[in-house]
């Protein structure tokens, strides 16, 4: 239970030289300099920085004014290396990235793992790039916090929502959910695609999002679902794809940037 998750994608997502690092998570965030709307939750894609860093920085722009309060992030996506069933955390005290350390809340995880609502996996989070490529944003924008990793697999957004509910907590908690959009459209369908998903979201309407809409779209039904209860409103900041930052629009990816509070 004293193991460190390393860095599985440093170097290839994102640079491996802190500097370098540093430089570009301070580049996608002077981009999106503005107000912000301290959010309570927060969805932005993981892809590597070349592609979906200007959607993600967006995202974390928003949450510039919450360095002082979050303590916690529960950071939430879906399993893209091992079939899992339900949620799972790992059994790592910290995870690694070029910026630092950053602590796992053991209490949280392993009293979820006691009501059977998530497993302890390390294998489903070794090579997962998912939550990684979101912590030097948080290890840029946040002072000291720790965070609930946890990557979501065969499950249903009434289990994600479980987990979230107990782990809502006040202001010193932090929900964030790591997914992409449409995958491999031409760029005009990409475009609709992800619109109707936009709306989705900011309609808090779980139902209408479908599998091919977001690679993530279980863990956003579980914080729509959220959101609902708590009667929270959602909003687009950034509808972007491939085709925009990095790549050739003929098949691309696409990303948002949405915060709920």
């Amino acid at each position: 239970m004293g193991s460190i998750r390393k860095s599985a994608v440093a170097g290839t997502f994102y640079p491996a030289n802190s500097t370098a690092l540093t430089e570009a998570v301070g580049g996608y965030l002077r981009e999106n300099s503005g107000a912000n709307d301290l959010p309570k939750g927060v969805i932005a894609p993981h892809a590597g920085y070349q592609y979906s860093g200007p959607i993600a920085g967006t995202a974390y722009t928003q949450c510039l004014g919450l360095a002082a309060k979050i303590r916690r992030v529960v950071l939430v996506g879906p399993a893209h290396r091992v079939a899992i069933r339900g949620l799972a955390a790992p059994g790592s005290e910290r995870f690694v990235t070029p910026l630092g350390d950053v602590p796992v809340d053991r209490e949280s995880v392993d009293s979820l793992a006691g009501q059977n609502l998530l497993s302890i996996n390390d294998r489903a989070h070794c090579k997962e790039h998912g939550l990684e490529v979101h912590l030097p944003f948080l290890q840029t924008i946040l002072d000291d916090f720790s965070i609930v990793p946890l990557v979501v697999g065969d499950a249903t957004a009434r289990e994600v929502k479980e987990v979230l509910d107990a782990l809502w907590g006040g202001p010193e908690s932090l929900i964030v959910i790591s997914s992409d959009l449409s995958h491999y459209y031409p760029y005009d369908q990409a475009q609709a695609l992800d619109t109707r998903t936009a709306t989705a979201i900011e309609k808090i309407d779980p139902e209408s999002i479908v599998a091919e809409q977001a690679c993530g779209r279980i863990a956003i039904q579980g914080l729509l679902l959220c959101a609902r209860e708590r009667k929270l409103t959602a909003k687009t900041l950034d509808l972007r794809n491939s085709g925009d930052t990095a790549g050739s629009r003929d098949r691309v990816v696409g990303y948002g940037a949405f915060i709920v509070n």
